[in-house]
């Protein structure tokens, strides 16, 4: 199913002039970093669940703990 999509899509673009070209690749690298930075967010969502003794009292507070949680890299 996936594949068939892909080929369609390629089709499609063969018929659009190079302008158009660009900017449909400017979109999907848009919609690629949109993507990372969604997984990123959840990886970190999951994380700050797991971690015990966490009580957060209000979304502004979950919030805020997953995006001061120290990254994987930081030790």
């Amino acid at each position: 199913m996936k594949s068939m999509e892909i080929s369609d899509i390629d089709e499609m673009i063969l018929k659009l002039p190079e302008e158009k070209i660009h900017e449909v690749r400017d979109y999907v690298g848009y919609l690629i970093e949109k993507e990372k930075k969604r997984k990123a967010f959840e990886e970190r969502v999951l994380k700050a669940e797991k971690e015990p003794g966490i009580i957060c009292n209000s979304v502004e507070e979950a919030m805020d703990a997953i995006f001061n949680a120290p990254d994987d890299d930081e030790g």
